[in-house]
């Protein structure tokens, strides 16, 4: 099966969402990557799982995997109150698309011959029920995530990057260990509200988007962003030659557009996954 990745779309100007020029000097149109648009469900189904597929091995090339923590989720373009997500015991960096799992929203295997992690399904069968504007849910004890996480707060708008999430995050202040219970699935999904990214006290991070492309984007950005936070915290701290400035509210909406947008983070995701089919050979399309 050839298969079935990005597409791209037609642009002759300036693209401000996306930051892009697709003008040449003599006229010629230039191409800027889009979310594809598929004749079948099928296709969409297949699209989907392959981007999943990547974005865990993106996950694995960048340390996110802890043992059998973490997992990122997509829903079924078909079976829309199902979800695609990683076997439990399988590392990130070994995931091809046909380990992937499909759940009902009782967490029921509908497809696949291995176990899910409970929380994982206590956690992404909540929010996929509660957000029908987002398709897919990231998750991962990364070490900047966990760090920020015990803090209990919200970023600072300081930096272009942490920009993406103004507004658009939120902090769930109620730990209460492994997430096993579907109430606390329930409670982590209003936290999020209608934003990207929730910051789970004493937990680490959670993205959300409306591809598997975005939220994975989110995720690097956010464990960057909860980063870069933490040593600017650290150098600003009792050193008054050290204070941090922030970005306005103005300035901080108005690049909202540039950098946060849904469009922006799937295509900000796509060189990764060319990376990845680079670096494997395509093997985790499999």
């Amino acid at each position: 099966m050839v298969p079935v990745l990005d597409v791209y779309d037609d642009s002759s100007a300036i693209n401000t969402k996306l930051g892009a020029l697709g003008k040449t000097k003599s006229g010629k149109k230039l191409n800027i990557r889009s979310y594809p648009k598929f004749a079948t469900l099928e296709e969409e189904r297949q699209y989907r799982k392959e981007h999943l597929a990547a974005a865990f091995r993106v996950f694995a090339d960048r340390g996110f995997d802890e043992g059998v923590a973490g997992h990122i989720s997509v829903r079924d373009p078909i079976l829309t109150d199902h979800f695609w997500l990683n076997p439990l015991s399988m590392h990130f960096g070994l995931i091809k698309v046909s380990d992937l799992i499909l759940v009902d929203e009782e967490g029921v295997v509908v497809e696949g011959d291995e176990p899910i992690n409970a929380a994982a399904f206590a956690i992404h069968s909540e929010i996929h029920k509660a957000r029908p504007d987002i398709h897919a849910a990231c998750h991962a004890h990364s070490v900047h995530g966990k760090a920020f996480s015990v803090f209990g707060r919200e970023l600072d708008m300081m930096t272009q990057d942490s920009l993406r999430f103004y507004k658009s995050h939120a902090v769930y202040d109620n730990f209460g260990g492994v997430v096993l219970d579907r109430e606390e699935g329930k409670r982590i999904a209003k936290a999020s509200g209608n934003g990207k990214a929730v910051i789970l006290q004493n937990h680490g991070l959670l993205t959300c988007a409306e591809t598997v492309d975005a939220a994975a984007f989110w995720f690097l950005s956010l464990e960057r962003t909860c980063h870069a936070q933490l040593l600017a915290d650290a150098a600003s701290n009792n050193n008054p030659g050290y204070r941090k400035i922030l970005i306005s509210d103005e300035e901080a909406e108005f690049s909202y557009q540039q950098v946060g947008t849904n469009e922006k983070g799937w295509l900000a995701f796509q060189p990764y996954i060319d990376e990845q089919i680079h670096k494997t050979n395509g093997a985790f399309l499999k």
